[in-house]
């Protein structure tokens, strides 16, 4: 752990609160939360629907601002980018993978993955060859033709893999990633993300309601009524 924590921060929140407004009242989603994110570490988000994760998460990749606090990534904060910068800088250095997998049905496998890449204005040649490898490396190349509609349901979130992982991104956020599947395609899936975080130096991000992943994480953080704690 002292290892990783050499490397500058991928991610940083500092002191970030989110506050909804809604039929006259407010929602704290979130309160003066604090987080460093570093390459090569997988930590685990744990709490129950309506903690706030998919909040944190939506921050943390500058999908929304935070009410009040500052959000970084990649050494700058999240304020400082364009519209359009911060388009770009998911497209080529984050992936995101949901726990409905968010594949597109009219498109089969390849072209999936292809899109993202297409964002990323990846030469074509090359992200034929990436795909391939992506497909093979997580034992699904039978499936590079195929539709959603056709695959199972841990056969849909390894597509998923493969494409959140197709730019090479620098930081994976996962949400829920194991919800829709049974104990052993889920654990499958994390084993992959950890692997990946491991021997290709990636910052992984999970946050989710499922215990089992804790075994694979480096840090594991819990999240209730929008609060943050290690225990």
């Amino acid at each position: 752990m002292n290892d990783l924590r050499n490397h500058k921060p991928i991610a940083q929140l500092i002191d970030v609160s989110k506050i909804y407004l809604g039929q006259g009242r407010e929602t704290n989603a979130l309160k003066n939360i604090s987080f460093l994110a570093y390459p090569g570490e997988i930590t685990l988000f744990l709490g129950p629907s309506g903690s706030g994760k998919s909040t944190f998460l939506t921050i943390l990749a500058g999908l929304q601002s935070p009410t009040s606090g500052e959000a970084w990534l990649f050494g700058s904060r999240v304020q400082e980018y364009s519209s359009s910068g911060l388009q770009k800088l998911r497209a080529a250095r984050i992936g995101f993978i949901f726990q409905t997998f968010h594949l597109i049905e009219s498109l089969n496998a390849l072209e999936n993955i292809l899109l993202v890449m297409r964002f990323n204005h990846t030469n074509k040649n090359n992200a034929n060859r990436r795909v391939v490898h992506l497909l093979e490396r997580f034992g699904i190349e039978y499936l590079i033709s195929a539709y959603p509609r056709s695959m199972s349901q841990g056969e849909k979130q390894r597509v998923a893999v493969a494409r959140a992982l197709a730019n090479n991104a620098a930081l994976i956020i996962a949400d829920e990633p194991t919800g829709s599947l049974a104990t052993e395609q889920g654990m499958n899936i994390v084993s992959l993300l950890r692997e990946s975080a491991k021997t290709e130096n990636r910052c992984v991000i999970i946050a989710s309601h499922d215990q089992r992943i804790a075994d694979y994480a480096d840090r594991v953080l819990f999240l209730k009524d929008g609060e943050l704690s290690e225990s």
